[in-house]
Parts: structure tokens; sequence; C-alpha cells
């Protein structure tokens, strides 16, 4: 029997307090690993999400900070290595909200917030974490892209070619620390049911799911569980892979 099994891993996971965060973080604990809970404005969110993960027994640390900005992931990176000394895994999963516009209509300045959001994240966490998985010889480094990134829809341009443009830096990424025995991952969601969805009661979107083979929508927990799977020593030989899980809404060819 295969079990997922991140005991004594420490696993960091942006954007921990959004929709699909909380759900990666709480499976990431029930697999056994320590969690460090990342947010940027939502505290009790996260003193929330910190007591589910402590009550599992695991050990919990919450840290604050703009992750696109250097300097504000530096710091939060000291605190991180002061409490746990290093860090296994990392997720980044942080997002950050637009309002989608054609391509005439968009703001430049979105452009601009988009690519920061999900390039230069993940570029300053890997300054900071990566040089440790290094020297540890064992590392996950996994980013949640996006099935938009393949589906390139109208009013979307901002986000899709922001995660293009991380779908390259992962790839990159992988090539250049996969000899130190890390992977370098992208999970790559569809429109996925949430809390949200659960509380307000739109899971089904019947146009979007006659598009889907598998004819309906993804959960939090089924994305949650492929990201945990990648963190994992099941997937020790799988590097610079985008795995959608849409339903099949985008196949990556050969």
């Amino acid at each position: 029997m295969l079990n997922v099994d991140l005991t004594g891993k420490i696993a960091l996971v942006t954007g921990a307090t959004g929709q699909l965060g909380r759900v990666m973080a709480k499976t990431l604990a029930e697999c056994g690993a320590d969690v460090v809970i990342h947010y940027l404005k939502s505290d009790v969110k996260a003193r929330e999400l910190e007591a589910v993960v402590t009550a599992m027994g695991r050990s919990s640390l919450i840290v604050q900070g703009d992750i696109t900005d250097a300097v504000s992931t530096l710091a939060l990176s000291r605190a991180i290595f002061d409490r746990f000394g290093r860090v296994d895994i990392v997720v980044a999963n942080a997002v950050s909200q637009i309002e989608w516009k054609s391509v005439l209509e968009q703001a430049p300045e979105d452009y601009v917030n988009q690519y920061d959001a999900c390039v230069l994240q993940s570029v300053h966490l890997a300054k900071a974490f990566v040089p440790g998985m290094m020297e540890n010889g064992w590392g996950r480094f996994i980013g949640i892209n996006s099935e938009c990134a393949m589906l390139l829809d109208p009013q979307a341009s901002a986000y899709s070619i922001a995660k293009r443009a991380m779908d390259g830096l992962y790839r990159t990424l992988a090539k250049e620390i996969g000899e130190h025995q890390i992977t370098v991952n992208q999970v790559a969601p569809g429109w996925t049911i949430s809390d949200r969805d659960r509380e307000n009661h739109t899971e089904q979107q019947e146009t979007y799911e006659r598009r889907v083979p598998l004819k309906r929508r993804g959960t939090d927990q089924e994305i949650a569980n492929v990201v945990a799977f990648l963190a994992s020593d099941l997937a020790s030989f799988i590097t610079g892979a985008y795995i959608p899980v849409a339903g099949g809404a985008v196949m990556p060819s050969i």
C-alpha cells in the first residue's frame, strides 16, 4: 500500500489562507509535514488555519509578507529559518486578483502586477529556499499554475501570459537544480470548487462543465492531493512537469 508520507518535512505554503491554499496546508499536515502558513492580509484566517494544523499534532508557524518583494521575502525566510532551520517543500500558491479585461482595455500596470505575482514570487522564493535544499540534497518546489495558461481565453491576457511566463521559469529551474535531487513542478487547476462555492451554492457551472471531458468541476481537495503527491518521495522522478488538474479541459501535447 502506497502512502503519501511527509513526516519530518517542513512545508511552506504561500497564500495559505486562500481558497485553495488552506486545503493544501491542511493536506500537507495530514500527510505528516510541519507547515509554515504565509499570508498577506488575512491574519484571522491564518490563526484559524494554524489551530487546525496544530490540532493534528504538527508544528506550525505563521509568516506575513509580500512575497513579490525581495526584501519582504528575505525577512520572512529568516523567521522560518529561526524556527525550523530549513524548508523542504515550497508551494508557491499566492495570487493577486485583478479585474479581467480585453487587451485593449487592460491597464499596463495589471500586466506588471500579474507578472510579479506569478513569476517574481517564485524567483524570490527560489533564491530564499533553494540553496538550503541544495545543501540537504532534497527538495520540492511546487508552483500553482492554471489551465488558463493553455486556454488563453479572451479577457484573461494579463493572468494567462503571466502563468505562461511562470511555466518557463519552472522548466528552467528544474534543469538548473535537478542534480541536487530537487524537483520543480507545476499543478494547473481548472475552475475549482472551493468553500466559497459551497457557501454560495455555486458548485455547478453548466457552461464550463460541458467543455470538460469529465463533465464536472474539480474540488480543492483534488488539487491538494496532487500537491501532496508531488511533495512526496512517490514523485521523486518527476520534474519539470506542468500537470493540469482540470478534468481534461486542457491536455498538454507531446
